[in-house]
């Protein structure tokens, strides 16, 4: 029986940041040297940063991560580490680095790319044919990369077969409600059909519309897990594997045989030895650390707080605007921009016309009161009446509509956006998920921005947030009254959003069942829904994308968010619901 100490780096890089994330790596490397760690296992393009998109097209930046790896390898004297890069070799590949003793032994190229939901990795790279297995003192480690371990018969079955009793599997794999259980069902299932050993490294933070949870973790043979990282968080996970080795200078005729069905042609399986390095010791003794479950709202309410504090702070900002109206959406988008970056951060304007209730006044006072931050009163109202008087000629005759409504948003847009420009603040836009899907929004109005926090949030879901966050032991964040009173847009008298759409409780079902589902029309109807509002939602829905189009991006958090995970025709005259 021997014992490998392993780490698990779940780092936070940032996309084209080539020579931070080097620094942030080695500096990872250096700790783990320190603790005695053994190997380090990084994220998925860790060099580049995921999902590196078209940068992966300009030849200097492959060039500039290749030589980053270069120092990494040699920063990593007298330890072993997998790194996520960008290799070429005639063609572009997902590469794992396999690092030893100061130097690249070996690269293992990504076979399975995936090209569904928010990832295109066909786009950019080459499979790879190559299945790898490391020596390092008599015991056999299988490397691979995120989509190669949900492959029954894939790269980990190949690698196990030839002799591994230890898979590293590194990933960027983005947060999606209730995917991170997905996550560890399949690989602790992958771990008893192999009867190996894995070590699942995710990355964390934010980029763009996703969020990476992290959440790595160990798992012995039979697919118990051994020890789990922390979601969210930014951290080296250290365990203590014991492997009973079953190495052997070459394959059995047994194994050559089982090898057969699973490789390719033109697909190989090499055996590398990691020389340089040694194993520390053979008396261990690292405790796996308990881990703290989440709840489903804390969960989600995390993924948004990471989201935001990574998009404004990578981006180059260190503060934010929000349009406080006194409802609920606003007052969830401030609390969490407050725990992001901090209530000093954090400015709120509040923006009355004479369709604004008192009851909005005081509750957005309430909502920026308990959350500690300074609320700015701009009235729209002589803005308004001016525009008004600007297009009495060419309105002369016709009765106020929507139009009228429209102005008012675009009137607060202009606001929003002239403080952004003046001091340098990012306008954090407050729609969400339901509103977004039908339409409910003024496009250049409520939703100019430069981020959208509850964009794929259901309006429902907002409530859930709201009432997690005021039981978390602060107090009361989010007012009672705002929980408690009808939605409305206050932009004509005693309007309210059951004027111009379903209940919410009634809406955000049809809307995740055609949305994030894909159902036709006759399962939506036979869910309860009358047909009439099945066929004015269905609708509105499709009519609307030229405004998603124009959006802010916003985090991903449902199984198909809009944006790059859903992506519909805007001119699109199919109607066959």
């Amino acid at each position: 029986m021997k014992s490998i100490r392993i780490a698990l780096a779940q780092i936070n890089p940032s996309v084209g940041d080539i020579s931070g994330n080097a620094e942030k790596i080695i500096s990872f490397v250096n700790k783990a040297r320190d603790k005695n760690v053994d190997i380090i296992a990084f994220p998925e393009l860790a060099v580049t940063g995921y999902p590196p998109e078209d940068l992966l097209y300009k030849p200097q930046f492959i060039a500039d991560n290749i030589m980053a790896l270069k120092n990494i390898s040699e920063a990593a004297n007298g330890i072993s580490a997998i790194v996520g890069y960008a290799d070429r070799n005639k063609h572009l590949y997902n590469a794992a680095a396999v690092i030893s003793g100061g130097r690249l032994v070996d690269s293992y190229y990504k076979k399975h790319l995936p090209n569904y939901g928010v990832f295109d990795e066909q786009r950019y790279f080459s499979p790879g044919k190559r299945y790898s297995v490391y020596n390092l003192e008599g015991i056999r480690i299988g490397v691979n990369i995120c989509e190669d371990i949900w492959y029954a018969e894939g790269p980990a079955m190949v690698q196990a077969v030839a002799g591994a009793e230890l898979i590293i599997n590194i990933n960027a794999s983005p947060y999606r409600l209730g995917h991170a259980l997905n996550r560890e069902e399949h690989v602790s299932a992958m771990a008893r059909q192999c009867g190996a050993s894995i070590a699942y490294v995710n990355m964390v933070g934010g980029q763009d519309e996703l969020v990476f949870d992290g959440g790595s973790f160990f798992t012995d043979r039979e697919g118990k897990i051994t020890a789990r990282g922390n979601y969210f968080v930014e951290e080296m996970i250290i365990a203590d594997i014991e492997i009973e080795s079953l190495c052997s200078d070459g394959l059995t005729a047994a194994q050559k045989s089982a090898l057969k069905p699973l490789v390719g042609p033109g697909e190989i399986v090499d055996t590398f030895s990691l020389t340089g390095v040694s194993l520390r010791t053979q008396v261990k003794g690292v405790k796996n650390r308990k881990y703290k479950k989440m709840p489903v709202s804390e969960n989600v309410y995390t993924a948004l707080v990471t989201g935001t504090r990574d998009y404004v702070l990578k981006n180059g900002f260190s503060e934010v605007v929000i349009g406080m109206s006194g409802g609920i959406d606003s007052a969830l988008v401030a609390a969490v921009a407050v725990d992001a970056l901090g209530k000093d951060r954090v400015h709120g304007v509040f923006m009355p016309s004479e369709y604004t209730s008192q009851e909005s006044r005081t509750d957005a006072e309430a909502t920026a009161g308990n959350l500690g931050i300074v609320m700015e009163e701009i009235s729209i109202t002589s803005v308004f009446a001016a525009y008004h008087k600007t297009l009495a000629g060419s309105f002369r005759g016709l009765k106020p509509d929507i139009t009228e409504e429209n102005l008012q948003a675009r009137i607060r847009g202009n606001l929003l956006m002239a403080l952004s420009n003046k001091f340098g603040w990012i306008v954090l836009t407050t729609g969400n998920k339901s509103e977004m899907s039908v339409g409910y929004a003024t496009l250049y109005g409520d939703m100019a921005g430069g981020f959208a926090v509850i964009k794929d949030i259901p309006k429902t879901m907002v409530y859930e947030l709201c009432e997690w966050r005021n039981n978390c032991g602060e107090g009361e964040i989010i007012p009672k009254n705002v929980l408690s009173k009808e939605p409305t847009a206050e932009l004509r008298p005693d309007q309210l959003d059951t004027d111009s759409l379903p209940p919410y409780p009634v809406l955000d079902p049809i809307l995740k069942a055609y949305v994030e589902e894909d159902r036709h029309y006759d399962e939506i109807r036979d869910m309860g829904c009358e047909v009439e509002c099945v066929e004015r939602v269905l609708g509105m829905v499709d009519r609307s994308e030229y405004k998603r189009r124009q959006a802010p991006p916003g985090i991903k958090i449902t199984s198909r968010a809009f944006g790059r995970d859903r992506r519909m025709p805007v001119t699109n005259k199919y109607r066959n619901y």
